[in-house]
């Protein structure tokens, strides 16, 4: 489920994997006609949608807090409210397909000029809850369309699937397993009554998700026409072009850097950028951190992104050449290291404690990052036990509406010889996500007080037994 328009995929992949199947989802425009409102249906799925616009165009955190504890128990409030800053809130443009407890949308952003598409699926209740929510980007000159499916678009997408999994997933027997699975559902009839391309595609990712329990793996639903790719293509100029703008607007997912009482520091980066684009903006982060006492790394709401950002990131905080990770291919059958640099721009900053913040949101390449770090006895994690998803993914298309998103790769920790697939990364002091920080910020403080309490004469330092 996404809530937010960039439709970002949450990814620890390759910087090519990255890049392909970040243009894949990310897209802006510029429209040249003011949006016109429409009006919610009287039915469930329109009741919903209309509580959902008024928690985002309001802004307000506990209106936000009331709308993800009554009606989506799946959305992280923080998030909503950054994006509803972030967006300025929404115009509902007009109502596409209505029924009792489903229903798609246009909606144009009030403080931008995207125009996204929406599905909302519902159970029935009072109030109804949230099965499904889906809004991304319509891109810059592509044509709307969302045609009802049939049961040979349901066939040929199936078809797409298993062959990619059975080539490319990670774990050839379990990719079996899946292919079985969802080929036997199909037989039954289970998908016979879905025509939405957004509900079907959730219907897969959650069938193939039931036998894999990978959740990185994903199967995506463009209501607009995109060009078929082969799974080696590599992005064109005006892709990267593209990505580059994106990545530029959204400051490369750096949110804040601040320096706290007693000398403290505190950075919040939401993503792990590929570092030919964003590499510049984590050193301008890390060198206004050099001289605090010690340092708090909030990844509560990082998805992931690029395992050579993790390791440029990573070599700010050693000054000793040290064994990061690994990468096992399977379909090139090939092993990436990924060490500390022998430089960095900058200083670095390899005396301060550090402490690393997670929630169950943190994903993918920000789990890495905790757990390489949680490895190398060079961090604290503080917080909830993370999402546990490890596996890298590529992402193909199967025809002009389905995309899917398959695990190629795993890592292998060079002091585990594992990694957190399933399991996430265990925070050496458990708390909610909310109480994340202050935590943090105590124990970095009774870490300092410490230091600077100088020894008793006549007594040992520390303790002996």
């Amino acid at each position: 489920m996404r809530n937010r328009l960039s439709s970002r995929p949450a990814i620890m992949p390759r910087t090519g994997i990255a890049l392909a199947l970040l243009l894949a989802c990310v897209f802006t425009i510029s429209l040249h006609a003011q949006a016109t409102a429409a009006s919610p249906p009287d039915t469930p799925a329109g009741h919903t949608l209309s509580a959902w616009l008024d928690a985002m165009n309001s802004a307000d955190q506990a209106k936000i807090q009331h709308y993800a504890d009554t009606i989506d128990k799946h959305q992280h409030v923080d998030a909503m409210l950054s994006f509803a800053r972030q967006t300025g809130g929404f115009t509902l443009v007009s109502i596409e397909r209505s029924e009792p407890n489903l229903i798609t949308f246009r909606v144009h952003e009030k403080g931008g000029s995207n125009l996204g598409f929406g599905t909302l699926k519902v159970s029935p209740g009072n109030p109804p809850t949230v099965q499904l929510f889906n809004l991304r980007i319509i891109p810059s000159g592509a044509e709307f369309d969302d045609p009802p499916l049939d049961a040979g678009q349901r066939t040929r997408v199936i078809d797409g699937i298993t062959s990619n999994l059975t080539k490319l997933y990670v774990y050839p027997d379990v990719a079996a397993k899946m292919n079985t699975y969802v080929q036997a559902r199909a037989d039954h009839g289970d998908y016979n009554d879905i025509t939405s391309g957004a509900v079907f595609a959730d219907a897969l990712t959650k069938d193939l998700r039931a036998v894999s329990n990978d959740r990185h793996l994903h199967v995506d639903y463009a209501p607009f026409k995109q060009p078929v790719t082969s799974p080696h293509e590599q992005p064109t100029p005006d892709d990267l072009s593209r990505m580059r703008r994106q990545m530029s607007d959204n400051n490369c997912g750096f949110r804040k850097v601040e320096i706290l009482p007693r000398n403290i520091g505190y950075l919040k980066f939401d993503m792990f950028g590929p570092p030919a684009v964003c590499a510049p903006t984590a050193t301008a982060a890390m060198n206004l951190l050099a001289h605090t006492r010690a340092l708090i790394i909030d990844l509560r709401e990082n998805g992931g992104g690029d395992p050579a950002m993790v390791a440029f990131i990573v070599s700010y905080l050693f000054d000793t050449h040290e064994h990061i990770n690994d990468l096992y291919n399977r379909s090139d059958n090939e092993t990436t290291q990924y060490w500390t640099l022998p430089w960095m721009p900058g200083e670095r900053l390899t005396t301060q404690p550090v402490y690393v913040l997670t929630s169950q949101g943190t994903f993918s390449g920000a789990e890495e990052f905790a757990y390489d770090l949680k490895n190398l006895k060079r961090a604290t994690i503080v917080g909830e036990t993370t999402g546990g998803g490890a596996h890298p993914v590529r992402g193909l298309t199967i025809d002009p509406h389905f995309s899917i998103a398959v695990p190629v790769a795993r890592p292998i920790n060079p002091v585990t010889r594992t990694d957190w697939e399933g399991t996430g990364v265990t925070p050496d002091y458990k708390t909610s996500r909310d109480d994340a920080l202050p935590t943090a910020i105590k124990l970095a403080e009774a870490k300092l007080q410490a230091d600077d309490t100088p020894p008793v004469p006549g007594h040992s330092a520390s303790p002996t037994r």
